[in-house]
């Protein structure tokens, strides 16, 4: 792996086919959940893919059996004791939209597992997002007694529709893989085993 991609902590690399960058996050024994060093990483990260002219498209996943865990509790104390950090996580939430948006390389997601947070956001606004039918898709903001934000309340509408967005977003209810694909929220579901098969076929696709 070149300078690129060297500087990474919490994001790994490989080329599981030519052209085809695939990006897992890994926070060992966390279910992969973003704390303070992967939020930053997957705000940069897209900018990194998208002046990277080795990549055709990339694939995003999470290491082992979960997608993301969502925010790390710590960080999660941090943002309520100390301003500077509320503000520099509000400023990252709002880029990693953007940033996944604006990146001109096609963005497939393979999600299991969990599904919630930080992760979540750069899964749901893939190009391509898949999901295995055992996927816990959770936006959990209004378990943190806040109102669901960055991309929730602009994407989740527009993908499955208002009434079925407010009910999962009010309520965190977890919407499994295979009710995601129903209501519209992903793209395609497949059995766990075939998950990354199908991500990398659609990727190299």
């Amino acid at each position: 792996m070149t300078d690129t991609y060297e500087g990474y902590e919490r994001l790994k690399f490989d080329w599981p086919a030519e052209r085809v960058l695939r990006v897992t996050m890994e926070n060992p024994g966390r279910m992969n959940a973003a704390d303070s060093v992967m939020h930053g990483e997957l705000v940069r990260i897209w900018r990194d893919i998208d002046a990277d002219s080795r990549v055709n498209a990339v694939i995003i996943r999470g290491a082992g059996d979960a997608f993301s865990g969502g925010g790390d509790l710590e960080l999660v104390r941090e943002m309520t004791q100390d301003f500077n950090t509320l503000n520099r996580v509000w400023k990252e939430a709002r880029d990693l939209v953007y940033n996944v948006i604006n990146c001109s390389k096609p963005v497939v997601s393979a999600m299991e597992g969990p599904a919630v947070g930080a992760g979540l956001v750069a899964g749901l606004l893939a190009d391509v997002s898949i999901a295995s039918r055992t996927a816990r898709i959770i936006d959990g903001h209004t378990r943190l007694g806040v109102a669901a934000g960055d991309h929730a309340a602009i994407v989740w509408p527009l993908l499955c529709g208002l009434a079925k967005s407010k009910y999962y977003l009010m309520t965190c209810d977890p919407v499994s893989g295979e009710e995601a694909e129903r209501i519209g929220l992903v793209s395609l579901v497949t059995e766990p085993e075939d998950l990354h098969d199908k991500a990398l076929e659609v990727a190299t696709k």
